[in-house]
């Protein structure tokens, strides 16, 4: 809807006096790991969300977007809640980013806490059973108030829905399957259906595939938001264009077609591998979808599977990855 010609996203209930807006900033594209805009530029983009009704922020310590996210609070006094994630697999090193977290945010208690575990099979929560242990102690003294995991693994949701001590799942899902681990997309859809009937709540990731679905972005917010429990979506934006889009895409409301047409190929990047590169494979292990390979000593992209994350960057000891 419009209100003084600013679009306003409705609100979802999440219980507990919770009113989450139903499009989630997704903050990850605008840190270093992708277009590094810098902390000034991403608050002012984050305060333009605040303005126009978003009050959900995703983010995760290897992200390096907590100077963005503080620099708009700073200038923002309503209720924002905010979902971060630490690859932390120690109770000693979860509490380091707990605290690291809390610090760079000022919060004493922090919304949404997620096991960061994009490519981690079914038995993360054996593998991180301290970092795990200690989110559920943050839970009952106040510190944390939700604990989520965040994966692209069909199988690791399928979990989710059984494990008593998950509130929030944030999963990988969209129209064509891009990026699903561990099984297909109707298997994403049917765990993801465990998950709402288990009581969690949800929201989604790579709705638009990291970009190679913006050709027919209605269609494939549209089936995100039809499935079961899955009525919050998180979506990276770098610039008030893209969020305007977004907004009337969710609200049904008339967009401008220059606005539409400009934003089709949303902010143009390719990853690169550089010619520093060794063939070491160390960013094979970090790329949650499959998509890099080693042939005569070089890494190559597979572009079909590639979803423009850019986890696989800051792990190159060579510096030859470059998402442009």
């Amino acid at each position: 809807m419009y209100l003084e010609g600013v679009i306003l996203v409705e609100w979802i209930d999440w219980g507990d006096g919770w009113q989450i807006s139903k499009l989630c900033y997704g903050v990850l594209p605008m840190g270093p790991l992708q277009k590094d805009l810098g902390p000034e530029r991403g608050a002012e983009l984050l305060l333009d969300a605040f303005q126009r009704g978003i009050n959900f922020i995703d983010t995760a310590q290897s992200y390096r977007t907590y100077d963005h996210i503080r620099g708009a609070l700073e200038q923002w006094n309503g209720r924002v809640y905010i979902a971060t994630k630490s690859g932390a697999t120690t109770r000693e090193d979860m509490k380091r980013a707990v605290e690291e977290a809390r610090e760079a945010l000022d919060r004493e208690c922090l919304d949404i806490f997620h096991l960061h575990a994009a490519r981690v099979d079914v038995d993360v929560f054996d593998q991180r059973r301290g970092a795990y242990e200690y989110l559920q102690e943050c839970r009952e003294e106040g510190v944390v108030g939700r604990i989520g995991i965040s994966t692209h693994s069909a199988p690791v949701v399928r979990r989710a829905a059984e494990e008593e001590g998950i509130d929030v799942v944030y999963p990988l899902i969209n129209m064509t399957g891009l990026g699903i681990l561990g099984g297909d997309r109707r298997e994403m859809e049917l765990a993801i259906e465990a998950c709402a009937d288990a009581g969690k709540r949800l929201y989604a990731m790579k709705v638009f595939g990291g970009g190679n679905l913006l050709g027919d972005r209605s269609a494939a917010l549209d089936y995100v938001l039809s499935l079961k429990g899955m009525d919050v979506v998180s979506i990276g934006m770098l610039h008030e264009n893209e969020l305007t889009v977004n907004l009337g895409l969710l609200e049904n409301s008339e967009i401008d077609p220059e606005i539409w047409e400009g934003t089709a190929g949303g902010e143009s990047k390719r990853l690169h591998i550089l010619r520093l590169c060794t063939g070491c494979e160390t960013c094979i292990e970090h790329c949650p979808s499959g998509a890099l390979s080693v042939h005569d000593g070089q890494c190559e992209v597979d572009r079909d599977r590639c979803i423009l994350c850019g986890y696989c960057a800051p792990h190159c000891p060579e510096f030859a990855i470059r998402m442009v």
